[in-house]
């Protein structure tokens, strides 16, 4: 089943800026929210459609692929591989063509380490109520994974990011007066462990594990197998609309994005851009390998799963404007629209703008003579910096 675009509009967004429903069901932790533009347009259910087949992607001559072009356009696919989505690499069409999956997860120190976290294509991150951060991981090469987790609770400006690019999207809880109108709506294929508000829940996805030490909330993953299941069993469609373009704009094979005119920046911090906080965020660049080492109070962010430091080819620093939304300490973001953007890529810094126009369409980024700006093929890291603090984001 397809999503329903731009169904509820009105009452979503009312929900949204002025609260409905019970109190939040984890009223402890939680993320920034949002209010959902509002379409002049009359509400039609979209038509079921795939993304395009092979053949139709495989009418570029395969000469293009070798000589290049700029940025990645147009997708070939080449011995039953073609380029992510997500990432620009060259993976398999089966991975590349299936609809990511978007996980909530925990960043706070008590319940660190994440697990499987290292394999995600994209990661979000934005402040939260007490001003830490939570994270929605975006995975579609997740095969060889078993679980994925902790899983965290929804608020409802991840839901819109995830529409962005098409994602299930996966949670366990939720802030009630926000989100319960949203996710049993037309608008979002979810797959959310059963608790209060979850009016269509997938149980069979998740399941506790032993984590001695840790507190109950930190104990609850998603499993692969009952992921799948779920999917099956909701209906949902398995790979992207047809003419999803894509997360961002990549440099192509042989045309790195190097940016020589532009500023170093080989270390960067987003810091109170969080809106506060003592988690103490880092990226550190390495010319070595191209990637941005992430720390976090004072240590290596690394993945449980395998011991790795978490990397990426690109972090990006989305400014949005904000403001506390109830007594609950709940956020607002509005992350469509227009506002500034920073984009770190090949040790350098590019100032420009950030642009969507509609929840269905992915974030935008613009230089400061109005160019697409082009990120290198690889992971990207995007930290979502409230604009009352934004002058706490640096680099050096």
């Amino acid at each position: 089943m397809k999503k329903i675009k731009l169904m509820t509009a009105v009452l979503l967004t009312a929900c949204a800026l002025a609260g409905c429903g019970e109190q939040p069901e984890e009223p402890t932790s939680g993320d920034a929210l949002q209010g959902r533009p509002i379409s002049t347009e009359e509400s039609t259910p979209s038509q079921e459609s795939q993304t395009p087949d092979s053949t139709e992607e495989s009418q570029q001559p395969e000469g293009d692929r070798v000589a290049g072009t700029a940025t990645i356009e147009t997708r070939t696919v080449e011995d039953g591989k073609m380029q992510s989505y997500l990432t620009g690499e060259w993976k398999d069409e089966s991975v590349v063509r299936r609809r990511s999956m978007a996980v909530m997860m925990p960043n706070d120190k008590k319940a660190l380490p994440q697990y499987g976290i290292s394999q995600a294509s994209i990661i979000y991150e934005a402040a939260v109520e007490g001003r830490g951060t939570r994270i929605m991981a975006f995975f579609e090469d997740y095969d060889d994974l078993d679980r994925v987790g902790p899983v965290r609770s929804s608020r409802d400006y991840y839901v819109y990011e995830a529409m962005g690019l098409d994602a299930i999207y996966c949670n366990w809880g939720l802030a009630i007066p926000y989100v319960e109108d949203l996710l049993k709506s037309d608008l979002v294929d979810n797959i959310s462990q059963a608790l209060a508000g979850i009016h269509n829940p997938s149980s069979e996805a998740f399941e506790r594990v032993e984590r001695p030490g840790y507190a109950t909330e930190y104990k609850g993953y998603m499993f692969m197998d009952g992921y799948a299941k779920a999917v099956e069993r909701q209906g949902y469609d398995k790979t992207y609309d047809a003419g999803f373009r894509g997360a961002f704009l990549f440099a192509n094979d042989g045309h790195p994005a190097e940016y020589a005119d532009k500023p170093d920046a080989v270390k960067i911090y987003p810091g109170g851009g969080f809106g506060g906080g003592s988690f103490r965020p880092v990226f550190e660049y390495n010319a070595e390998d191209g990637l941005y080492y992430r720390y976090q109070y004072d240590a290596k962010q690394i993945d449980e799963m395998n011991g790795q430091q978490l990397t990426v080819s690109n972090v990006v620093f989305k400014i949005c404007d904000g403001q506390v939304r109830d007594n609950n300490d709940y956020l607002f973001f509005k992350t469509y629209g227009s506002n500034e953007a920073y984009i770190f890529t090949n040790g350098k810094v590019i100032k420009g703008t950030w642009s969507r126009d509609d929840v269905d369409e992915p974030t935008r980024y613009f230089d400061e003579n109005g160019n697409e700006i082009v990120l290198n093929q690889g992971k990207t890291w995007v930290c979502n910096i409230w604009s009352d603090y934004k002058d706490g984001i640096s680099w050096e």
